[in-house]
């Protein structure tokens, strides 16, 4: 049977949820095993250079139907991945919590994480930094939607992701900002190589998240998630350090440093949420962290979790 690859709910056809065609059906492949060697041959079947992540967990939202593939061994040479090992087709005992996905993008971010660093584009099978001379908000805005990231942050502050050893790419980029990748965007060439000697462009995109703090900075403050479309406050009386490494990690904020009591951040409006967090710590997102009903019917905004994660200086490069 010939076996068809797709990539479902991310931002383009190169990022999503991966599924396969088997006879007919489109089915989801269980995140056991699943590594880049495996999401690098997703990404040459498609065409959609090379592999940014190899996600789990449901990252980009549960599929339906049979599990095609369970524990996939590719090498990361293969041409399909039909072609790769598994333990077996069909036999998985995975549910669809535990879907596989994959980015794939001719550009990344190095020196920090998937969504902030320093920028580097695929140019001809080679990782090659990009001069920052003409490099500006709309061409980030393409950056961090190519990488399924959110929107760029404005202001980098002293963010410093090192200068990069490799060549300059000689084309300055000239993006309007609703292109879906960065080479679909306009180039001029590069005629003073000197300008960007030590100016690699820099790229920081506040991950598409769940999770807010509020009252402090993107990295500290009163905590809120988005339930049913409306930001509600969380109650820290179950709160503790599996849930707070989460939050920070779901807004690329790096570790928890502390959680603070009520004189921190202020009080907030919005209506307490009824759930209690359960978080194992490994999580990527705080939606798929277990909750349960709260047996604490007394929360109020005095008892809102107010959090400090150590924020982008956990990557600063001196």
């Amino acid at each position: 049977d010939s076996v068809n690859v797709r990539l479902v709910g991310g931002h383009s056809r190169c990022a999503g949820r991966v599924e396969v065609l088997h006879r007919g059906q489109w089915r989801t492949v269980c995140d056991d095993g699943w590594d880049l060697a495996d999401a690098a041959v997703v990404c040459r079947e498609l065409d959609c250079g090379e592999p940014v992540d190899a996600l789990s967990d449901a990252h980009f939202g549960p599929g339906s139907g049979p599990i095609w593939m369970n524990l996939v061994m590719c090498t990361g040479s293969e041409s399909t991945l039909k072609n790769c090992g598994s333990s077996g087709l069909g036999k998985s005992t995975c549910d669809h919590s535990r879907d596989a996905g994959v980015i794939c993008s001719e550009v990344r971010l190095v020196g920090g994480s998937r969504c902030s660093g320093r920028l580097e584009i695929l140019d001809d099978q080679s990782w090659v930094s990009v001069c920052d001379a003409a490099f500006d908000q709309q061409d980030a805005e393409v950056v961090c939607r190519e990488l399924d990231c959110g929107e760029p942050v404005d202001d980098l502050g002293d963010a410093q992701f090192g200068p990069g050893s490799g060549p300059i790419w000689m084309n300055l980029v000239m993006c309007t900002g609703s292109e879906s990748t960065l080479k679909k965007c306009g180039f001029i060439p590069q005629t003073y190589l000197d300008m960007c000697l030590d100016k690699s462009a820099q790229v920081i995109c506040s991950v598409l998240s769940e999770v807010r703090l509020v009252g402090g900075s993107r990295c500290s403050g009163r905590l809120e998630i988005l339930d049913d479309q409306s930001w509600v406050s969380v109650c820290d009386a179950a709160f503790d350090q599996q849930d707070a490494e989460v939050v920070c990690r779901e807004l690329d904020c790096g570790a928890p440093v502390q959680v603070l009591g009520e004189d921190a951040f202020g009080k907030g409006d919005a209506q307490m949420w009824t759930q209690e967090i359960q978080c194992r710590g490994n999580e990527s997102q705080i939606h798929l962290c277990p909750t349960s009903l709260s047996h604490e019917n007394n929360c109020s905004h005095e008892n809102d979790v107010r959090l400090v994660c150590a924020g982008l200086s956990l990557f600063k490069i001196n």
